[in-house]
């Protein structure tokens, strides 16, 4: 049974601000790898149970996309009584380790 993604307001914003920061609007390369940057995120309906667990008491778990040096986190829980995915965060790999704090 295929899971409901559910994008918070934080990762909306989180991939907003990534397109304006890549121009996604005016480079096709750029415009096809925020295609495939949301196309993977959406793939967490089918099995989102597929990437590592982050943090062992929270039960956070991540999906990593891109190429060195490249490579963002999308940052994520799996609410498995509602069938649900809720995409908490979408960071670059390079940035420091999120505190719980920011992704509730």
């Amino acid at each position: 049974m295929a899971y409901l993604v559910n994008i918070t307001v934080r990762a909306e914003r989180d991939l907003a601000n990534l397109y304006q920061e890549i121009n996604a609007g005016n480079s096709g390369a750029a415009w096809a790898w925020y295609r495939g940057l949301k196309k993977s995120v959406l793939s967490l309906e089918e099995n989102p149970n597929r990437c590592p667990v982050i943090r062992a008491k929270s039960k956070l778990r991540h999906l990593l996309y891109g190429h060195k040096p490249h490579i963002y986190h999308v940052i994520y829980r799996v609410v498995e009584k509602q069938k649900q995915v809720e995409v908490l965060h979408i960071r670059h790999g390079a940035r420091r380790k999120p505190e719980a704090s920011e992704l509730t």
